[in-house]
């Protein structure tokens, strides 16, 4: 039996900003399915959204998050997001963090869309994920092993004290390996791979999320995913992100004869919100109208760019023509595991931060560059919570009742693309109820229920992966189906605009067991909350 402290599924920011955090007295294990660095964060172009600069305030930061979102978040959770971000990055500077800075030793401030202030703070140019990932990497004790490409296929849960007390897990030989803990961390990040075109890493495919799940936690606000409006588009294919923070240096979505298509669509123009850029970029691409945008005005773009630079390069997209040939892609997921302020989930002992975690800071859309901050502020939130429990939990003294699950045989799944080409026609950025009835139906035809209620131990890596993939894909099929408005991220053609009633209901799912056996089949409850 493998025992420790802290167990933390995922290397993102998030996790990372918790393990640094922690007391130098437990004992940490972070596991990722893939290499340490592989992850959402560590592709991060954008900077960290932070009021620092003369002008601003978090009084400005905190109303524009709630404008980009829609006012379907947790205002409260936005404050603290919005009031503790200068102060954390303060703490960063002190500890020479190497953001980007001008010659007089000054922050360097960007603007991105939805953003009243310059407040964007960018570590390499275009590279500040990667920047913060490393400074904190860093930083990890003598108390925290990490594990790489070990794949977590099960929760492990008692159901007489609903604790969870660990997980199961393939580790980079296939073996299956299982580890106890005190407390169990999802930070798994997101699910962009569930669709065809996304900016996100191989790995994000909503494995924390039917990992939650599977052992009943709830999900909230599935529905509302972000596309990023600006992928870079080769040959009908996104190839990677072009970062918002091109357009905040001044350049404009415009067609191949030159006509720029944001011109009186918002107040904000190319910097609109990006549920409104990436919808109006899909309506001229569904017309048969390929979308550009035009960089010509940027002095120095290659030195300002570098990472850009090269992936337009790897693609046969030369930057000396001036325009990029982009369109939107699936970003960010702004629901997930449903938390409190300490990332506390309905399970006792389960907790979820970052991408993965629903902490309510983002509601319908996510305000741009509030991801790698949400991981910074509420991964230290949790780690103060986690350093002040000193109690030790009831499975560690007793046996646990755990569930009986079957021995599950290989299942007849799709293949993963037909999972992605039909989320990103029927579930995508525009949507409607005979779209979502026709994919809701083609998902739920491959029984996924009954596949979560079997031991998938005996199933190789790809085909859990496809189990968890499709797992979250009715997730938010099924939560956007609810959903009858137009608000956000959430486009439907049939309810186009936003309904006041609607302003304040949150959808809630959650994996309900019957009152029956304890191995029969599972299903799913989904209810709207006010």
């Amino acid at each position: 039996m493998k025992k420790t402290d802290v167990i933390i599924i995922g290397s993102g920011i998030a996790a990372l900003q918790l393990a640094t955090q922690l007391r130098s007295d437990l004992n940490v294990i972070i596991f990722t399915k893939s290499s340490f660095t592989d992850s959402n964060s560590y592709k991060a172009q954008g900077g960290i959204a932070c009021a620092l600069g003369k002008t601003d305030n978090v009084e400005k930061h905190f109303t524009d998050t709630l404008e980009a979102g829609r006012y379907l978040q947790d205002q409260e959770a936005v404050r603290i997001l919005t009031k503790e971000a200068p102060n954390m990055l303060q703490t960063f500077i002190q500890n020479q963090c190497p953001f980007d800075k001008d010659r007089e030793g000054n922050l360097l401030l960007g603007k991105e869309g939805a953003h009243s202030e310059n407040r964007i703070i960018h570590g390499g140019g275009d590279q500040t994920g990667r920047v913060v990932t490393d400074f904190l990497k860093d930083q990890l004790g003598q108390n925290i092993t990490v594990i790489e490409h070990f794949l977590v296929y099960q929760l492990l849960i008692d159901k007489t004290t609903n604790t969870c007390f660990g997980l199961k897990g393939k580790n980079a030989d296939n073996a299956v390996e299982s580890y106890y803990a005190e407390h169990v961390v999802l930070a798994a990040g997101g699910a962009g791979q569930v669709y065809a075109c996304t900016s996100n890493a191989k790995i994000a495919t909503g494995d924390g999320i039917a990992l939650a799940y599977q052992v009943g936690a709830e999900l909230v606000d599935m529905e509302f995913v972000q596309f990023h409006p600006t992928l870079l588009y080769v040959c009908g294919e996104g190839k990677g992100l072009i970062s918002e923070a091109v357009r905040g240096e001044g350049a404009v979505l415009s067609l191949e004869e030159g006509t720029r298509i944001m011109d009186g669509v918002h107040p904000m123009g190319d910097l609109a919100p990006r549920h409104v850029v990436s919808q109006t970029i899909y309506r001229y691409i569904t017309n048969g109208q390929p979308v550009y945008l035009d960089i010509s005005m940027i002095k120095n773009f290659e030195a300002k760019f570098p990472s850009i630079t090269k992936l337009c390069h790897q693609h046969q997209a030369p930057i000396k023509d001036g325009k990029i040939p982009v369109a939107p892609g699936s970003h960010f997921l702004m629901g997930g595991v449903k938390v409190n302020l300490h990332g506390q989930t309905n399970i006792n002992r389960l907790y979820a931060i970052g991408e993965v975690a629903a902490s309510g800071v983002h509601g319908a859309n996510r305000l741009a560059s509030n991801s790698l901050l949400e991981g910074l502020v509420f991964g230290n939130k949790l780690a103060t919570f986690l350093n002040g429990d000193d109690s030790k939990a009831l499975h560690f003294r007793e046996k646990p009742n755990v569930s009986r699950l079957h021995s599950a045989q290989s299942p007849m799944l799709p293949d993963r693309r037909e999972i992605q080409e039909s989320m990103m026609e029927l579930t995508g950025i525009v949507r409607s109820k005979e779209m979502l009835e026709k994919q809701l139906a083609w998902l739920e035809s491959f029984q996924i229920e009954s596949l979560l209620s079997f031991d998938l131990s005996s199933l190789t890596k790809d085909t859990i992966t496809t189990i968890f993939m499709l797992t979250t894909a009715k997730l938010i099929t099924a939560s956007a189906l609810i959903r009858k408005e137009s608000r956000g991220a959430h486009f439907r053609t049939d309810y186009p605009i936003e309904i006041e009633s609607w302003k304040n209901r949150r959808i809630v799912q959650r994996r309900k067991a019957k009152a029956r056996k304890e191995d029969q089949h599972e299903q799913i409850k989904a209810c709207t909350t006010t």
